[in-house]
């Protein structure tokens, strides 16, 4: 039981309890509830990530300050995971989206709710609200996505533009090790046996990541973007420009506006109460204002919120690691009714090359710039400065700017050229370059040129010479200042980002066009300043150590450029449980840049859970091999109870 002076209800904690889905698979769940005898609405969140130890301090900053305000709120465990049932042979399988319905009907079926349900989550979690807010259950009453894909294929950690992202393979070797991580004594007596049963029923879904390479019914599942139309109860969408997901805010409040909201800061992978880079806000004051009005009544009327709220950027040094971005909120309709269409063509600007024939350097080391695509927001990883990248590119700019310009959603590239042995990708990177000439990178593209339009599949002009393709960048919110100039570069390799070095060919570009979707008004402030940012809750059940920093390096030794970066042990207590969860995780990328390009990249994860019954150890290493566009991957796990061997597994795919 918590009390907390300052909120209007006492809130009671049942730390394990069994939902049961149809086809007898149980699972598990850890609720809080206010104490009252009213029934109240209630909040969910489902995601595969431990609710007794692996985001159990998370969710301690959330669920139990919804429940204080009379909300009661659960998080349940996705079947195959934690402490539930069954088996998770692939993310979005059909029965998770099937449980997820089950679980709401269950909620609201239970007296002490009204019959009124909310559903959130960031990630993955957010990414289940999406879906479940498709055609939604009677119960499911609104919906909060933060950090979530509606676009698995195209905006997602697997591909961009029909291209390889080297965090797959990060994902691929992470998610193994969570679903073959212990049930506890929750699940009984014989939680061994089930954690055995779990192990030997292990899928390795990156096996299916690599084989799916175009869109596909296989990515269209799940893809709320395909279905938008059918999104039936309000949804905010909360994003962060510095994560590879932050696409999906401005594309679903342009395709659904009347059902959307958006709000894009300029963090990265988190819940926006822990914002990196900052500002930080308080995601749990602006979830309770959304819930208030969508779930403590049977309302329809619209709230008067502005559709968009973002983070206006501008430039900062770059730099790896940034704590506070410079820029302001402002506050606008869908991007489609803000803006305007500027067009500059190619030949309009300054380029690096002679316009008689505009060469894309085959070069495989370009890319050791870029930083992370944002995925699992640690911290460090922000673009660099971009001139080491563009003095190895094919490069155009503009003139100093006479005025301020306001980028305001997705800059499309729309390019004409020719092609030789085949180059199949061009990644297109957007530049906002100082009066020293420091180009600080915007936003970015990729496009696979093999693939038609839809990156469905094979393009039938794939196999010819000429080539027209447009590249749709990361939307953006972000004000070029007079005096500053845009710079566009182009490249055949964008490494270690994206997995497939540039092949040995020539790519050229006969003409192409800069499509800018400008602001068309002076930008308006914030009506009313979002929630600051508050640290939650005011008692901790656990304490973390951990280092500051990620270790990174880059060097290059006998035509072999290494570039990696480790996340050192973290710790996580939980003093009253008698429980520590502990992981660290590793990624070293190597390019050989002799005769044949080559490229591997190894990924280590390890997770440790010292219980009161004993240690589990659960590792997966994992290599990935590439070379004339052919792909190995190796992994192995590892599985150890009290430090002896429990099970082990492997997988060799090509």
């Amino acid at each position: 039981m918590t009390d907390q002076t300052d909120h209007p209800f006492k809130v009671s904690e049942t730390d394990h309890l069994w939902i049961e889905m149809p086809d007898g698979v149980r699972l598990a769940g850890r609720l809080w509830r206010p104490v009252t005898q009213m029934p109240v609405p209630a909040i969910l969140e489902y995601i595969p990530y431990r609710k007794t130890d692996m985001v159990r301090a998370r969710d301690e900053r959330n669920h139990p300050y919804f429940a204080a305000h009379g909300y009661a709120c659960i998080r349940v465990d996705m079947r195959g995971s934690g402490d539930s049932e069954g088996h998770m042979p692939d993310m979005y399988a059909q029965a998770e989206l099937d449980d997820a319905r089950q679980v709401i009907k269950w909620l609201a079926a239970q007296p002490w709710c009204n019959g009124r349900v909310g559903m959130f989550g960031t990630s993955w979690g957010g990414t289940a609200s999406l879906q479940a807010s498709v055609n939604a259950p009677d119960a499911l009453k609104a919906a909060i996505a933060v950090c979530a894909t509606h676009d698995r294929f195209e905006d997602d950690i697997h591909y961009m533009g029909g291209c390889v992202l080297s965090d797959t393979f990060e994902w691929g070797a992470t998610l193994p090790a969570i679903l073959a991580s212990p049930p506890t004594a929750n699940v009984g007596t014989d939680w061994k046996a089930l954690w055995k049963e779990r192990i030997e029923n292990l899928t390795f879904p990156l096996e299916n990541w690599l084989r799916e390479d175009g869109r596909g019914q296989y990515w269209r599942h799940g893809s709320v973007i395909h279905q938008a139309d059918a999104i039936s109860v309000p949804v905010l969408a909360i994003g962060g420009w510095s994560d590879r997901y932050s696409n999906s805010v401005m594309s679903l409040v342009d395709a659904r506006p009347t059902q959307v909201w958006g709000v894009v800061g300029p963090w990265g992978h988190h819940y926006p109460d822990q914002g990196s880079p900052g500002p930080a806000v308080g995601f749990q004051k602006l979830a309770l204002d959304w819930w208030d009005h969508w779930l403590k009544s049977d309302t329809s009327q619209t709230p008067n919120w502005p559709r968009l709220r973002v983070w206006l950027r501008e430039y900062d040094d770059p730099k790896d690691f940034l704590s506070m971005a410079t820029g302001k909120w402002i506050e606008s309709g869908p991007t489609i009714q803000e803006t305007k269409v500027q067009e500059l063509s190619l030949s309009s600007l300054k380029s690096n090359t002679d316009h008689e024939r505009w060469i894309v350097p085959a070069d495989p080391t370009v890319g050791q710039s870029a930083g992370d695509t944002g995925y699992f927001g640690r911290a460090g990883g922000l673009p660099l400065d971009q001139n080491f990248d563009d003095s190895r590119s094919l490069v155009f700019e503009t003139a100093p700017l006479t005025e301020d310009l306001i980028i305001y959603g997705s800059v499309v590239v729309r390019l004409h050229g020719e092609t030789k042995d085949q180059p199949n990708q061009i990644i297109a990177r957007l530049s906002d370059v100082n009066s020293d000439g420091v180009p600080a990178r915007i936003t970015y593209g990729v496009r696979n040129l093999s693939l038609d339009e839809n990156l469905d599949r094979i393009s039938p002009s794939a196999k010819t010479d000429a080539f027209n393709a447009d590249i749709r960048f990361h939307s953006t919110a972000y004000r070029i200042r007079k005096g500053h100039r845009i710079r566009l570069a182009f490249s055949s390799s964008y490494w270690p980002l994206i997995h497939a070095a540039a092949p040995k060919g020539d790519l050229s570009l006969d003409d192409g066009e800069l499509v800018l979707p400008l602001m068309a008004n002076k930008p308006s402030d914030l009506s009313e300043p979002l929630p600051p940012a508050e640290d939650l809750p005011e008692e901790k059940s656990h304490f973390t150590s951990a280092a500051d920093r990620l270790t990174r390096w880059n060097k290059t030794r006998d035509n072999c450029i290494e570039m990696g970066w480790r996340q050192p042990m973290v710790k996580t207590a939980f003093p009253q449980m008698g429980t520590v969860f502990s992981y660290e995780t590793g990624m070293v990328h190597r390019l050989k840049t002799s005769d044949v390009v080559k490229q591997e990249t190894n990924v280590d994860h390890k997770m440790i859970f010292e219980r009161p019954d004993g240690t589990a150890e659960v590792s997966v290493s994992l290599t990935a091999c590439s070379s004339l566009g052919h792909t190995t991957v190796d992994a192995e796990l590892i599985v150890t109870w009290n430090k002896e061997i429990f099970m082990t597994r492997h997988w060799r795919k090509s």
